[in-house]
């Protein structure tokens, strides 16, 4: 079935900006790195971490493999759209001079090719998604209502009968729901949105947590670290429910957060553990149906022991 041309799929610069000629002819210019600046709302973070570390040992041995892409700074030098990790790691190694591509791109085009050179990338924060999507889509949004331009007409705006956001899901592989999702992040405080990044709360606890005020939000932050835990999905989902009923203050914050949270148990055996029980060439779901077996069995007898 022809998919009418909405589905672009989330692609590379070269597949977004450029068509086969100009794939050959556009140039690649050398630059200083000094005459480069981040761009001004960059939403991704650029960590002096292991992966940097391995990127500036790669730089180092094969060079800059991948040009930086920059555009014309209005206040002078160039504005890094695409690169800026690439950047810092030949700060990092002492390189000065790097090669480029100039793009004279208008504000919103600039924004779409920053947040899908970047989404590209293997290690994504949720903060991260969640600040780009909603530029992402702000842009796609001011772009489709206007007349598409040559620089614009390849990637995805002025689709009919499409809304903004479903047009996102497709092209990134979300679904609409969880682009709404990772935007409503953007509505918490940073040490809360800190926690989600880090794993310590769960995405859709911080996503309930975001429809609180900012006064609320900072009473749970306080009942986090009295109870030195962040609160369950249900829990947040509760004091949701209670600040839409305008009954939530700190202390009924933190009664929710003193509340017992159900255990979840879960065993692994590794292969070395199980296989020497079972015959060889049993399956995975052969031993899944015996190791339940013998549990039911165990039950009966302690039930019946009682």
């Amino acid at each position: 079935m022809a998919n009418n041309g909405r589905n672009i799929g989330l692609k590379s610069y070269d597949d977004l900006f450029k068509t086969d000629v100009g794939r050959k002819t556009e140039e690649i210019i050398p630059m200083q790195l000094s005459e480069l600046k981040p761009f001004s709302e960059q939403p991704f973070k650029v960590l002096d971490n292991e992966d940097m570390e391995e990127l500036v040992d790669s730089i180092k041995v094969n060079g800059v493999l991948s040009p930086i892409v920059v555009r014309p700074h209005p206040e002078g030098g160039y504005e890094i759209l695409s690169g800026h990790r690439r950047a810092r790691a030949c700060e990092k190694a002492g390189i000065t001079e790097v090669p480029v591509v100039v793009k004279d791109l208008d504000d919103d085009t600039a924004v779409i090719l920053l947040v899908d050179s970047n989404l590209q990338r293997e290690h994504i924060l949720p903060s991260e998604k969640a600040f780009a999507y909603q530029m992402r889509l702000e842009a796609m949004k001011r772009k489709a209502g206007r007349p598409a331009q040559e620089n614009s007409a390849q990637i995805g705006s002025n689709f009919s009968g499409m809304e903004s956001r479903e047009i996102l899901a497709e092209q990134v592989g979300e679904s609409k729901n969880q682009i709404s999702r990772y935007i409503r992040l953007t509505e918490l405080i940073d040490p809360l949105l800190a926690m989600v990044d880090s794993k310590d709360m769960a995405l859709n606890a911080g996503v309930e947590l975001s429809y609180l005020k900012t006064k609320e939000q900072a009473a749970v932050l306080e009942a986090i670290k009295s109870e030195e835990t962040c609160p369950s999905i249900e829990q947040a989902k509760k004091m949701h429910r209670f600040f839409d009923e305008g009954r939530l203050n700190p202390d009924v914050i933190l009664s929710i957060m003193q509340e017992q949270k159900e255990e979840k148990i879960k065993i692994t055996l590794g292969d070395d553990k199980l296989k020497k029980y079972f015959p060889k060439g049993y399956s995975k779901q052969q031993m899944e149906d015996t190791i339940i077996k013998l549990l039911e069995k165990w039950h009966r007898k302690l039930e019946m022991e009682r």
